[in-house]
């Protein structure tokens, strides 16, 4: 294997290539290639909760695999993103046991994330993806989300959230206090509607930029 290029979380934008998808925005360290990957809305949920710092009530799939790492004293050395075949991303995970021992499992792009980030564990992929799919951002995912919004409502678009038959207009959180909202995000995660949480903690932040 080439040489290796370590990546950074940068963040998560909605799929503009397919539906119920969002884009898993990984950024080169000290560059500005980025690599956008497709990834599920679950497993996208699951890698937004941790970096937002929400702690659900009960433990998540991904959350309950790093427990079971802990317990056993296995740590991870880092994820490999190794391969990219019909636009669709491969990656490993090398794990190191109490005697030393290291282990390669394969593992979704997405998984593997998610479980990099809750174990703080390094994420690299090879220098042929990155010069094969990567693209040059002079800003940051987050100036990305921004416009992305900006041009939404420029065109008038109503954003809707839906899970589970529950509708939730955007707006209905605008119109909230600071304390009503955190009192909803709370009311979310302890009903597990972490998606419905997400938006909440989105619209919290979106207020604390205004005001700084």
């Amino acid at each position: 294997m080439s040489a290796l290029v370590k990546l950074n979380v940068i963040g998560l934008t909605y799929s503009q290539t397919q539906s119920a998808a969002y884009a898993l925005v990984l950024g080169e360290e000290n560059g500005t290639r980025r690599i956008p990957i497709v990834i599920g809305s679950t497993e996208a949920q699951s890698i937004a909760m941790h970096l937002q710092g929400l702690t659900p009530t009960r433990p998540l799939t991904h959350d309950l695999f790093v427990s079971l790492l802990h317990a056993y004293t296995i740590s991870l050395l880092r994820v490999v993103i190794f391969k990219m075949e019909k636009e669709v991303f491969y990656s490993e995970l090398v794990f190191k046991d109490i005697d030393g021992l290291e282990v390669k499992i394969d593992s979704r792009t997405s998984d593997a994330v998610a479980l990099a980030v809750r174990c703080q564990s390094p994420i690299f992929t090879t220098e042929e993806i990155m010069s094969a799919t990567s693209v040059f951002f002079e800003e940051d995912a987050s100036e990305i989300e921004n416009e992305e919004k900006e041009n939404e409502e420029g065109e008038d678009q109503k954003e809707l959230m839906v899970e589970n038959d529950f509708e939730v207009e955007l707006d209905d959180y605008q119109s909230l206090t600071d304390k009503e909202l955190d009192a909803q995000l709370q009311k979310a995660v302890k009903e597990e509607d972490y998606e419905k949480a997400l938006i909440i903690r989105d619209e919290i932040k979106k207020r604390g930029e205004k005001q700084a």
